[in-house]
């Protein structure tokens, strides 16, 4: 009788061959190559564009000196120790400056926002003066050109406002357009293809059949993707079969920059993604020492990079938030790649055999003192897609993390500002 062997799986602890998540991020973004195409834009439809070039400012903001604040200005000569009487000569508001000449002993009613009249350098604020028909009285400690923002001091003409690779947010577009310009120069967007496979999906709307399922995977694909600014081709599901997905995987290259598939890239005998791919193409690795996820080909056809997702749903969105939209932004020429990460309690046990990178899913609160602190989301199978709709994180446990008791303090990777 021949001895049995068992093979390599992912009920391994550690398993040979699979690469460390730190190793897979290493390997991606060595066949990175950022988009170099670019064009001229509205304003208003750069917003989440990434900027081809830079942008420096054409005047200096602010423009000319005004008041911080609603009050008097004055000469800031004029304060001394005791009270301090001055007569009020006129009044500036904003868009409205005053024009006259202003003596020592003078001050303006000057409102926020409103240019400074030339000779007053120090604005104190209404609340500290006493008012007595055309004179005033000063109160408090004041000092020298308080209350003022001056010509510059945010930004110089000719200063770079934002550079080359940077996204533009909403509060980008107010400060470009406090700048009075119209237009950005900003990257292509990246097209990306995806596509399901598998015998056992059918379309929302279809009868199921014993056996059968709704495909999730490309509603939260494309979910995912709409997030990341990018033009979307969804190529639908293709049947485990060699030639459709020889097809599918062709056309999608000639078309994208990137591919998505999820499904088949198992062992199974119908899993084909990786054998596609090593004729189509080439795999650059296709296990990852991590939970969910460990089956995650990834490679090129032609010039478009593939990630070959799992067909699990959690596993379908752990990988792209942990592999491929950090890869879309740098292939969309974004500079800036923050991960957010915070230190917290965590109430719950958690257990873990050491050598996998896991990601639970978890629950940040604050608890009855305020104070942030993180519990699971309960039962952490790969399948159960609602454990992504309650979870609003990532509890991010190592490779050498043996589980972990109540009251640990843990990494966890909010998903503000990643989904």
């Amino acid at each position: 009788m021949v001895k049995f062997t068992p093979q390599a799986s992912c009920a391994d602890p550690q398993e040979i061959g699979a690469l460390s998540v730190d190793q897979a991020r290493q390997r991606i973004a060595q066949l990175i190559r950022p988009v170099t195409s670019w064009h001229k834009c509205a304003l208003r439809d750069g917003l989440d564009r990434v900027l081809h070039s830079e942008i420096t400012s054409p005047i200096q903001v602010p423009a000319y000196n005004n008041s911080a604040m609603d009050g008097y200005a004055i000469y800031g000569d004029d304060l001394s120790d005791s009270p301090v009487n001055l007569k009020q000569v006129g009044i500036a508001f904003a868009g409205h400056p005053y024009h006259g000449d202003v003596q020592r002993g003078e001050c303006v009613r000057i409102m926020t926002g409103a240019m400074m009249p030339k000779q007053c350098d120090t604005v104190v604020m209404q609340e500290h003066v006493e008012i007595n028909e055309s004179m005033i009285t000063l109160h408090g400690q004041h000092k020298k050109g308080q209350n003022v923002r001056f010509a510059g001091e945010d930004l110089t003409t000719g200063q770079t406002v934002f550079a080359q690779g940077h996204r533009i947010t909403a509060a980008d577009l107010g400060l470009i357009a406090s700048l009075g310009i119209a237009e950005v120069t900003v990257k292509r967007r990246l097209r990306v293809a995806f596509f399901s496979t598998g015998d056992e999906l059918r379309s929302i709307g279809e009868p199921l059949e014993p056996g059968q399922i709704y495909d999730s995977n490309r509603y939260t694909l494309y979910g995912m993707l709409k997030k990341c600014d990018v033009d979307i081709i969804d190529m639908g599901v293709v049947a485990d079969q060699k030639q459709a997905l020889r097809d599918a995987l062709t056309l999608a290259s000639e078309q994208a920059d990137v591919v998505i598939t999820s499904g088949g890239v198992s062992v199974g005998d119908a899993d084909y993604v990786k054998e596609m791919l090593d004729e189509l193409g080439h795999v650059n690795f296709w296990k990852i020492a991590m939970k969910p996820g460990r089956p995650l080909a990834f490679g090129q056809v032609n010039d478009a990079l593939l990630f070959g997702l799992p067909g699990n749903p959690v596993s379908v969105m752990v990988t792209f938030y942990q592999f491929v939209k950090p890869a879309l932004a740098a292939l969309s020429g974004q500079t800036e790649l923050i991960s957010h990460l915070v230190r917290v309690n965590c109430i719950s046990a958690i257990k873990k055999r050491a050598g996998r990178f896991e990601f639970q899913r978890g629950i940040l609160f604050n608890n009855d003192n305020g104070e942030l602190e993180v519990k699971t989301t309960g039962e952490q199978g790969s399948g159960i897609l609602r454990s992504m709709s309650i979870a609003n994180c990532f509890i991010l446990l190592d490779e050498d993390c043996d589980g972990i008791e109540p009251n640990t303090r843990v990494t966890v990777q909010p998903f503000s500002g990643l989904i």
